[in-house]
């Protein structure tokens, strides 16, 4: 759900219909995302393989493929370049195979716990903080192009009709889909309001951001 304008007169919340842009975070088909069954036949172009370069990669690459052979699934892991955009020592990973739905989780749950653990064991104390990225299948792609594609819709209507749009509560990662989808569209900021876990983000209105704020990271 995305709530309307959150000023003192707190407006009626209205929930989007379209489901293929349905906002995130929602379950995996809601979303306009593929499930497991309707992956079947639509297999990306993979990119090649990366030899890793380093003791950090290694460890990435080889711890996350122990955790997946002790899950017992049918997937193997790979090294990935970077992502555009963000730093060339990301730790790229991406499982592949039969099972990289069930490794996917509900909503990138199990995802995101392989990739919690991984970044654990290879940012250790006193070591320089290495991001580290699981993917599956290109599940975060095609989520993060679903998400920056209705963020964009909602940045012209909130143009078009004057008001703040709220989003539910987000995590850090799609906060920052939504501020970069938004970081050039003219007309709007964007600023994340609340705490915790209720954070989430607002698309607001240039001709009202000065009583908004400026636009703060995610």
């Amino acid at each position: 759900m995305i709530m309307g304008d959150t000023n003192e007169q707190t407006e009626d919340a209205w929930e989007e219909k379209d489901p293929n842009d349905a906002p995130l975070p929602k379950a995996d088909a809601d979303a306009g995302l593929e499930t497991e069954g309707e992956r079947g036949g639509r297999r990306r172009k993979r990119e090649p393989d990366l030899e890793p370069s380093d003791d950090r990669q290694r460890k990435a690459l080889e711890f996350l493929s122990t955790v997946v052979r002790e899950m017992e699934m049918d997937c193997t892991v790979h090294l990935r370049r970077a992502r555009e955009g963000n730093s060339v020592d990301e730790i790229n990973l991406e499982i592949a195979g039969r099972d990289a739905g069930r490794i996917i989780g509900k909503k990138g749950q199990v995802l995101s716990a392989l990739q919690f653990v991984t970044h654990r064991v290879i940012n250790r104390p006193g070591l320089d903080r290495r991001h580290v990225s699981v993917d599956a299948e290109g599940y975060k792609s095609r989520r993060d192009d679903s998400l920056a594609s209705m963020a964009r819709r909602l940045g012209k209507q909130a143009v078009e009709q004057g008001k703040i749009i709220t989003f539910e509560p987000m995590n850090p990662r799609d906060r920052r889909v939504v501020h970069l989808a938004l970081a050039g569209f003219e007309g709007v900021i964007t600023r994340s309001d609340g705490e915790g876990d209720d954070r989430r983000v607002q698309i607001i209105p240039m001709r009202r951001a000065g009583s908004a704020g400026s636009a703060t990271p995610a």
